[in-house]
């Protein structure tokens, strides 16, 4: 009797533990959606022909008092840049099988170090290989990037494919199955080419980088006159000069996903030293390019690359052991401490090109990535509020006194299941795994510009784009989100600049160059003859006119609805599992899925309640009594034919 009263009390606290997490639950969603997903009004009147107009005229923003607004299209050097033997190139090359390695597909130019590495490997007896090394579980994609990845240490044999070489695992995908990629877009060697291509577009601001590797290929230990590659700054320079000679302000990164080798053998940003060693760089730039230069970014998205990097392993230069991983989102885990010399490295950068810079004043900032970001569960909120209270804020926090523009990278939303990344199959998606959520976009500068608004600093878009090599998504993914932007200006945010990523397809880290985000597509098999896309043509249009017109609007949409109904597909580069979560690694081939036919554009996204078992089990009790209207994307093939008669 005692067992059956032990296991009904235990049954009871059971009980009344459940009810307490489901009500605590719901409240926590509850408080999240009154906060985040309550539907607000268009500000934009849709009926009008020109539903935006962005002041892209010097002389008439000044008679009004407004802010001019400015066009423009973004690149790093890691992306475009031929001749770089960066982190990139090595962590790429690095994981070469020896078969590839003894036999590379195409004549390089590359240093000796990295031939000799290559030979070196080659030379192993193939018949077997042991490999001690931690081998990372397999974990859904946002996990990795919020840190949440795990290891095990594992002895095991590589195993061979069907020609008898060992088979590796890339650190980037979609990199050794196409031509000549150590090449990238061959900035380096012929930047007219993307050049022209951004000139002819109408916008009036380029931003590109300046990589810290090609400046100081080595570790600056006796003394700089020994290190700097002084004719790299001169061809930055004279870089610079051509941009300048098509009408183009630059917009120059100094940190752009892109840590010199050197630094990551010595842990990179876990170590002050790292902040020393980067002053060094930005006085160099500074003090040599300071005159040709518009607006500063000192560091690109640095939340991202220190979860990619220090947290989860993902990317060149972390190296993390598992106390590193298993610490890392503590206060004093790497994680906050690659953060902190992050930001005090931004600041000493702030204050040394403010006093030095050769344009006075100068305009400084940073590239912050944002993404709007719900729960797919009721249990899923708290995944929500850990994230965003690593990623959203601190980093501006921590620096908002040093900054004279807020730059925001907005790609999409992310629907959290558990400590992963959810792909829901009613949301469109790039090819990269991003959700398209223009309203997003709005919310967030929104949001922003109420904690910032004490700061009295302009927002700049500093990148923006979709992953889409059929250039359907493209084009009305654009206008939306300028749409978005529209509408929050007319709310008060003061935004003065939308820059889209990017020119031509390119190397896109570790998903290598399987995700297609160009106006311009590039045939590597042919020289990297490049195309332009429709998207480009429109994408000029609206950067030459500052407008967006609903026929433009319209026919955009239209020409997506078509592929939908038409049942076509699409490729897709991001793995993902029996349970709908999506991998961190990239996909060599992309698999296929179809258009979705869901109305996505700005004001049009109905958003959906949460797809937990239990909540949709509650859903279907209150449907009857609180009826929901159904998600159909609205048709503009009639308004579209007359229009064109």
């Amino acid at each position: 009797m005692a067992i059956v009263g032990i296991i009904i009390a235990a049954t009871k606290l059971a009980g009344v533990l459940a009810t307490a997490t489901v009500a605590a639950s719901a409240l926590s969603f509850s408080r999240f959606r009154r906060k985040n997903l309550r539907p607000f009004v268009n500000p934009i009147d849709e009926s009008r022909d020109v539903l935006a107009a962005f002041n892209v005229n010097g002389d008439e923003a000044r008679r009004d008092g407004e802010d001019e607004f400015f066009f423009g299209l973004a690149t790093a050097p890691a992306h475009v840049e031929d001749k770089l033997n960066d982190a990139w190139l090595q962590f790429a090359e690095d994981d070469e099988s020896p078969c590839e390695a003894s036999e590379p597909r195409q004549p390089r130019q590359i240093p000796d170090a990295v031939l000799a590495s290559s030979n070196q490997a080659a030379a192993v007896e193939p018949k077997r290989m042991m490999l001690k090394r931690k081998k990372s579980q397999r974990i859904s994609m946002e996990a990795m990037i919020r840190g949440y990845q795990k290891y095990i240490e594992v002895e095991e044999p590589t195993p061979k494919d069907e020609h008898g070489c060992h088979e590796h695992s890339h650190h980037v995908a979609a990199w050794h199955n196409v031509p000549h990629p150590e090449e990238r877009l061959r900035f380096w060697s012929d930047p007219e080419t993307e050049l022209k291509l951004a000139k002819n577009t109408g916008i009036t601001v380029f931003r590109m980088g300046v990589d810290w590797s090609r400046i100081f290929p080595k570790e600056p230990t006796d003394g700089l006159e020994d290190t700097v590659n002084f004719a790299a700054l001169e061809r930055y320079r004279w870089i610079l000069h051509r941009v300048h000679s098509y009408g183009m302000k630059v917009m120059l990164t100094l940190f752009h996903h892109s840590l010199p080798p050197w630094a990551g053998n010595y842990g990179g940003w876990k170590v002050e030293k790292t902040v020393d060693y980067f002053m060094d760089f930005t006085r160099l730039v500074v003090d040599n390019l300071s005159d040709l230069v518009d607006y500063w970014v000192t560091f690109n998205e640095p939340h991202v690359f220190c979860m990619l990097t220090y947290t989860a392993g993902a990317w060149p230069g972390g190296h993390p052991d598992m106390l590193e991983v298993a610490t890392s989102a503590l206060p004093t885990g790497v994680f906050n401490q690659a953060m902190h010399w992050m930001a005090v490295a931004h600041s000493k950068a702030y204050d040394y090109i403010h006093e030095h810079s050769a344009l006075s004043p100068p305009i400084v900032g940073v590239a912050h990535n944002v993404s709007f970001t719900r729960p797919y569960g009721l249990f899923d909120v708290a995944s929500v509020t850990v994230g965003n209270s690593l990623t959203l804020y601190p980093y501006l926090d921590s620096i908002c006194g040093k900054m004279d523009f807020i730059g925001l990278n907005y790609y999409g939303q992310e629907v959290f299941a558990g400590a992963g990344l959810k792909l829901v199959e009613t949301d469109e998606y790039s090819e990269s795994g991003r959700g398209v959520y223009p309203d997003g976009l709005y919310r967030l500068l929104c949001q922003f510009n109420e904690r910032y608004k004490d700061l009295n600093i302009p927002f700049i878009i500093t990148e923006n784009g979709v992953a889409d090599e059929t250039d359907l998504i493209r084009k009305p993914y654009m206008l939306e989100h300028l749409l978005a932007i529209y509408a929050a200006m007319l709310m008060g945010v003061r935004v003065i600049g939308y820059l889209f990523w990017t020119i031509s397809d390119n190397w896109e880290w570790a998903d290598g160059y399987g995700p297609k985000f160009g106006l311009v597509a590039v045939d590597r098999a042919n020289d990297l003859a490049r195309t332009p896309r429709p998207s480009y043509h429109l994408f000029s249009k609206v950067a030459t006119t500052g407008k967006i017109t609903r026929q433009d609007r319209q026919w955009a949409w239209y020409e997506l609805r078509k592929a939908v109904k038409e049942k076509r597909t699409r490729p897709f580069y991001r793995e993902v599992n029996k349970q709908g979560l999506m991998y961190a690694g990239g996909l060599d081939e992309p698999t296929w899925r179809p258009y979705v036919d869901r109305d996505w554009r700005f004001g049009h996204y109905k958003m959906e309640g949460l797809q937990d078992p239990l909540s949709r089990f509650w859903g279907s009790i209150r449907r009857p009594f609180f009826p929901r209207l159904k998600i159909t994307p609205e048709d503009d093939t009639e308004i579209l034919v007359a229009s064109s008669t």
